[in-house]
């Protein structure tokens, strides 16, 4: 499995940015896909994640009504849109998968260390 992440950039406050994550090696829709993000010294954080079954997408509390997750599957890519960015988002941006999460709950440090297969990451970074 190999997940390429890209999209990454340095904004302002309350700008967008789009991150995609191009998948292969993996039946891409029947593996869930989650995007994680983690800051220097700190924590893993889940932030967002595609169920396989549905294909519904789920997200951390932290970036409810912010972010949207969405894929394409003619691409085998997913996208992650972050719109109004704040300065507590500035992290590297992981995306991950494995066939066994569970796409739902808190999302924290625990679930996101279940995931097998992981992207490079990509850095986004937002000055307030």
């Amino acid at each position: 499995v190999q997940l390429v992440e890209s999209g990454g950039g340095s904004v302002q406050a309350g700008e967008s940015l789009r991150l995609s994550c191009t998948a292969s090696g993996l039946t891409f829709g029947g593996f869930p896909i989650g995007w994680v993000r983690q800051a220097p010294g700190k924590a893993l954080e889940g932030v967002s994640c595609i169920s396989s079954s549905d294909g519904q997408a789920v997200y951390a509390d932290s970036v409810k009504g912010r972010f949207t997750m969405h894929s394409d599957r003619t691409k085998s890519t997913v996208y992650l849109q972050m719109d109004d960015l704040k300065h507590d988002d500035t992290d590297t941006y992981y995306c991950a998968a494995d066939d066994l999460v569970y796409c739902g709950g808190e999302m924290k440090t625990d679930w996101a260390t279940q995931f097998e297969a992981w992207g490079q990451g990509t850095q986004v970074s937002v000055s307030s």
